[in-house]
């Protein structure tokens, strides 16, 4: 029964949601919107539990000592913080003169672009060790990475305007920009690559998908294959 009732609940809910993208009658939708509603509320309790974890885990490594506790001191307060502020506010959290939103705005949000701010470095290095012309295809990419680096930031247009507009290079078109190419490069091979990937990766979802419902793919019954 700790294998037959997992699979048979799984079973029934996938095809309650698959029948519900086909199926418009209420015997469907009805039990569809409930299951849906059931997640939400299942996804709100794994936020609670996943906070509950991070509590333990942080004054257990602060009680010990662990390397970095210092940080985790900072982590608990803010989590704590956070949490009361927002309890504290209930449905006006976030809204305008709050101090939930003081929070976002001047806490999150710098910490966040930071953040992402040093992520640049690490993607810059990253590319540079990516980017290594061994191949045609290899060649290529390094180019149009290039392309589509120098065409985001204004110093782009200001080489294109000085390569293009000079003396030296007669019959040059004068309209052409790195800004230009660069949007050219995004909008028509990136989203194509784009485009084909997304396909590909929702046909494994579906296949995956299928493969739980028919009690296939069982690795999250306790890990069984």
């Amino acid at each position: 029964m700790k294998r037959e009732v997992p699979l048979f609940l799984t079973a029934v809910i996938g095809v309650f949601m698959i029948l519900s993208f086909f199926v418009p009658h209420q015997w469907v939708s009805v039990p569809a919107d409930f299951l849906q509603a059931s997640a939400v509320i299942l996804v709100a309790f794994g936020y609670v539990l996943g906070g509950a974890n991070a509590l333990r885990v942080n004054f257990d490594a602060i009680y010990k000592r662990s390397p970095g506790w210092p940080y985790k001191i900072v982590l608990v307060v803010s989590l704590i913080t956070t949490v009361v502020v927002g309890a504290i506010e209930g449905r006006t959290f976030l809204n305008e003169h709050m101090r939930s939103k003081w929070i976002y705005d001047w806490i999150y949000s710098p910490m966040s672009s930071t953040m992402f701010s040093l992520l640049a470095f690490f993607i810059a290095s990253a590319a540079f060790r990516a980017f290594r012309i061994r191949t045609v295809e290899a060649g290529l990419l390094a180019v149009a990475a290039l392309i589509v680096m120098l065409g985001r930031v204004p110093l782009g247009d200001l080489l294109s305007d000085w390569l293009f507009q000079a003396k030296w290079l007669p019959g040059a078109p004068h309209t052409l920009h790195l800004s230009s190419l660069q949007e050219w490069i995004m909008d028509v091979p990136q989203n194509t690559a784009k485009r084909a990937i997304l396909i590909g990766a929702a046909l494994g979802v579906m296949a995956t998908g299928l493969r739980v419902i028919l009690g296939i793919e069982r690795a999250y019954l306790s890990g069984e294959d």
